[in-house]
């Protein structure tokens, strides 16, 4: 982001005028900006702001929510860098995860007795925000076994925000690829036998192959594949074939019977309204496309 140039047309289009780039007067200002679209803007359901750690702990945790999958998730801002915020967030995480019942009462109040019974304790996040990051701070989050996202924002004119995701580590990202896929090929085979195993090992290893930073994260319904937020969920296999949904304005596809399916409106587990149904290796090729464009809107 720091080397995007951002401009402003007229109706005529006979001139254009740069939107400089900005830091915030404030780190509140950021703050606010943040948790007033939460889950537009990181996937994250609002939960708290600059929350009490109690007299023992004496912190108070900017901002608290809940993700797509039920993962507990912290957020720290930072007007401009700032070495401390990684060693900050992971201070609050470590009391988060002594405080699982404390959370869970929170959840609850906020919103019902169905999200504080599935918070997913397996994967907590933390996620910066801050105006930039040194390369020191990317390197202290690739040591630390926690899911961590370090995201620089810029404010242009008086409209605009820009998020760019700086670094993005799974706690959970520890094995690897080739023992991931086999992992999940052998799942599947436990149920549906072969052929679905080979085809689900495929999406899995496209998925996880889209960029660095990819998470993934399972659970009982389904597997989603995250970045800031889920871009891909891939639900247990049907006799016949796998869905996956996408995060992919479905108006913005030629939709194709039998292979993608506007699903906005529609219950379904996972996160998406673009439904894409795989059944042969051909129809993994196929989507390529689809998955590419969900990993970039994400």
């Amino acid at each position: 982001m720091l080397g995007l140039r951002l401009f402003r047309t007229n109706a005529t289009n006979d001139g254009v005028a740069e939107v400089t780039p900005r830091l915030a007067e404030l780190e509140t200002d950021v703050q606010g900006l943040v948790e007033a679209h939460m889950e537009t803007l990181l996937g994250v359901r609002f939960l708290a702001s600059e929350y009490g750690t109690g007299p023992l702990h004496g912190g108070r945790i900017d901002s608290l929510g809940l993700d797509e999958n039920g993962s507990p998730v912290i957020v720290e801002y930072k007007r401009g860098t700032d070495a401390g915020v990684i060693n900050q967030g992971l201070f609050y995480l470590a009391w988060l995860m002594d405080h699982r019942a404390e959370f869970e009462h929170l959840v609850r109040d906020r919103l019902g007795v169905t999200a504080a019974s599935q918070v997913l304790w397996s994967g907590p996040r933390l996620i910066c925000i801050a105006g930039d990051f040194t390369r020191y701070d990317v390197h202290a989050v690739r040591e630390h076994r926690r899911s961590i996202d370090l995201v620089r924002y810029r404010l242009f004119g008086s409209e605009l925000l820009g998020l760019e995701t700086v670094a993005s580590v799974s706690g959970a990202m520890q094995v690897s690829r080739r023992a991931r896929r086999q992992s999940v090929a052998q799942a599947v085979a436990d149920v549906q036998g072969s052929a679905m195993a080979e085809l689900a090992g495929a999406v899995d290893e496209v998925l996880l192959g889209l960029g660095d930073g990819v998470n993934r994260v399972e659970r009982k319904q389904y597997r989603a594949y995250q970045r800031l937020r889920n871009f891909a969920c891939l639900c247990p296999p049907q006799r016949t074939k796998l869905l996956v949904y996408l995060t992919v304005n479905p108006k913005d596809v030629d939709l194709v019977p039998g292979f993608t399916r506007d699903v906005s409106g529609l219950g379904h587990h996972g996160t998406g309204d673009l439904e894409v149904q795989l059944r042969t290796p051909r129809d993994v090729e196929r989507a390529q496309d689809l998955f590419r464009a969900s990993y970039a809107a994400a």
